[in-house]
């Protein structure tokens, strides 16, 4: 468990930097634009994989009994995730409704897995996620993140949910083969 703990700390700390504009900043003046990005993305990554590890090699610690086991809702909240997940690296309308696609599809993923798993490790990764997305979207409105203002052709749209479904429907046949546990 501390080995999940301790890439969640990593993860988390590094993601939280930009929240600090003026250490950002500082660290960019010294370090040059390419180094800041490099050593964040080294950072970053290093945290992902403590994380998939710590996972990996945590106990199981039932916690609570996931009451949905079989339900639909874990289903539909990762259908929404994949959809959002889209829309954040895809030019779409969704931007225009949501500042956050990316934050808020981290959030229904985050919530579908807490509602499927009770045990402490999937409680500290999946909750440390959705906490920390809820919060990076509090942090980036108060430095002033908007909403698209532009509005798109609507085959724009069409491509950005038709690549979210694909993408949901791909993980749901993988998800027994990456993560072992059927889902269907």
């Amino acid at each position: 468990m501390s080995i999940l703990i301790l890439g969640l700390i990593v993860f988390f700390g590094i993601h939280l930097l930009p929240s600090f504009a003026s250490t950002k900043t500082s660290l960019v003046g010294r370090l040059g634009e390419n180094a800041y990005k490099g050593i964040y993305s080294i950072i970053s990554i290093t945290g992902f994989v403590l994380i998939i590890y710590g996972k990996g090699q945590a106990d199981f610690q039932p916690v609570w009994e996931p009451v949905l086991i079989g339900s639909k809702i874990p289903l539909v909240l990762m259908l929404i995730s994949f959809v959002l997940l889209a829309a954040a690296n895809m030019p779409s309308n969704i931007k225009r409704f949501t500042r956050h696609p990316m934050l808020w599809g981290i959030t229904a993923w985050s919530s579908a897995h807490l509602l499927t798993n009770g045990d402490l490790a999937s409680i500290f990764l999946f909750g440390g996620f959705g906490l920390f997305s809820l919060f990076d979207m509090v942090s980036s409105n108060l430095r002033g993140a908007s909403k698209q203002e532009d509005t798109l052709p609507l085959m724009k749209d069409v491509l950005t949910i038709s690549a979210g479904i694909g993408i949901y429907f791909l993980f749901l046949f993988l998800h027994p083969y990456l993560m072992g546990v059927s889902v269907i």
